[in-house]
């Protein structure tokens, strides 16, 4: 390392944030990537630990340690093409990725660990701003060509990989930009707009056509679902007109909670609030959805729900709760029993600083009150765990106040239109079948259809999703042509 003692001398220093009044005023990001000398301090922390979990930890496998080196010794250029040889899209992950390599940091063992997120979003940040990533159009083609339905981070990655490659790739997205849930579902706040479409811009240049507002089969979609769409394309000519499929189309169906009350004008879906948010902040129309002097509760203690509390909070809401059915974690966790594992703990997101935000664990909703056909309250239940299994707490139902309540719970899978359309098998929580492993890994039951991302392995994590966008692309790629020199 470039500087062995490094962690011995220097203290972690986050990102700073802009003061909570001021970014409850926008919607813009508010947290300032470090400067040249802030991220060479803290690359200089990375220990010579000999054995790099955080490698390991990472679904990217990023070379953390490498590009911490680089960035230390000042060879930036470096340092952002040996972080682009593992992530297509360093941009969104040092923003959104919980870090999960930052907790199997040999270094957060017994101390702060290296800021490796904040590394990164630096390095990616710095190569854009010094014209370093460029379009790398294949210097020979294929005429093989391939469909990608979906436009999230893995359908991006995998149509990415697959154009440099040298293949005819068409993104199918049934909204009016491509992104998926990176442009309607991540608050701007979070995630600016701006930096997806400078990569669509960067994939455009790479050969990769996108072709939005398409829906692919029957255009059936499930309660809860955006759809810009004006087009139907059917799987039949889809898979006549490419000579590979991958469905990369996310898992976009949420999770219901039907239990009385349902109904009511005031209860919706998390992405009924948040999409028509984003939308907004892009031009669109106004968000049906007005939370300014309302109190909101939000069912779910996920990313999403931390979301929506944000969201509410830039509203002007009256009051935000915040329900989750599990026990209230740890303030810490025991890092003896836990290290180098994504540990249980309090999580508190900058969303939930922004307000005072009550934050109730071990409830269960049982009714929503209403009326006039209008959410005017909420009753619940508290619960007892033992063993992993819940029980309610006899004579604790209590009522709170509730004039919008988003159910943030999750995800359960892919449009089941869509996977029934091309025919390919589904597992027992109704995502697409396949295999990760080996030659041919990624192939659903059809032959020439893969799929890779939430459509594969259910609701998971940006990081997850490029991962896979990748490994899938190399299967796609040998599958046409019989050998692939992709990364895997």
């Amino acid at each position: 390392m470039g500087k062995p003692t490094g962690f011995l001398e220097r203290q972690r220093l986050s990102e700073a944030c802009e003061p909570v009044q001021a970014r409850l005023k926008h919607y813009r990001e508010f947290v300032a990537t470090l400067n040249d000398e802030q991220t060479r301090v803290q690359s200089s922390r990375c220990m010579d630990c000999g054995t790099p979990f955080c490698n390991n930890a990472c679904p990217l496998n990023n070379i953390v340690p490498d590009w911490n080196d680089l960035v230390y010794r000042g060879h930036w250029e470096q340092a952002l093409k040996v972080l682009h040889s593992t992530n297509n899209f360093p941009d969104f992950t040092g923003r959104v990725c919980p870090a999960i390599c930052e907790e199997a940091c040999v270094l957060n063992i017994n101390d702060e660990s290296v800021g490796i997120k904040s590394i990164e979003h630096a390095i990616a940040d710095k190569g854009w701003q010094m014209g370093w990533i460029v379009p790398q159009p294949a210097s020979v083609r294929t005429g093989r060509k391939v469909a990608v339905v979906g436009s999230g981070p893995s359908g991006l990655a995998a149509a990415q990989q697959l154009a440099r490659a040298g293949h005819e790739v068409t993104v199918f997205e049934k909204n009016d930009r491509p992104g998926g849930l990176l442009v309607y579902g991540i608050p701007n706040f979070k995630l600016d707009k701006s930096l997806i479409e400078r990569r669509v811009g960067q994939m455009e240049a790479e050969g990769v056509v996108f072709r939005t507002r398409v829906i692919v089969g029957s255009g059936s979609l499930p309660a809860g679902v955006a759809s810009d769409a004006v087009e139907r394309v059917s799987a039949e000519e889809i898979r006549r007109e490419f000579d590979a499929v991958v469905l990369a189309a996310g898992s976009e169906t949420p999770r219901e909670l039907p239990i009385p009350g349902r109904e009511l004008r005031g209860v919706y879906a998390a992405l009924e609030f948040l999409i028509p948010q984003n939308r907004q902040i892009g031009g669109g129309k106004a968000n049906p959805i007005n939370a300014k002097g309302k109190h909101v509760v939000v069912i779910g203690g996920g990313d999403t729900g931390s979301d929506c509390v944000g969201t509410s909070y830039r509203h002007r809401a009256a009051s935000v709760t915040q329900l989750e059915l599990l026990p209230r974690p740890p303030e810490q966790e025991n890092k003896a029993t836990t290290w180098p594992y994504w540990p249980l703990r309090l999580r508190t997101s900058s969303s939930h600083l922004e307000g005072e935000t009550q934050r109730l664990f071990s409830i269960a909703t049982r009714e929503f009150i209403g009326d006039q056909g209008a959410l005017k309250a909420i009753r619940t239940v508290d619960l007892d765990w033992k063993d992993g299994k819940m029980s309610e707490i006899a004579g604790s139902e209590r009522t709170y106040p509730a004039d919008l309540v988003f159910l943030a719970m999750g995800f359960v899978g892919p449009a089941a239109d869509l996977l029934e359309s091309f025919g390919v098998d589904k597992d027992a929580r109704g995502n697409v079948r396949a295999t990760t492993d080996g030659p041919g890994g990624y192939a659903t039951n059809v032959a020439g259809v893969f799929a890779a991302g939430d459509a594969r392995r259910g609701q998971s994590l940006v990081v997850w999703a490029i991962r896979e966008g990748r490994q899938c692309a190399r299967e796609v790629d040998a599958f046409l042509m019989r050998s692939s020199s992709l990364p895997r």
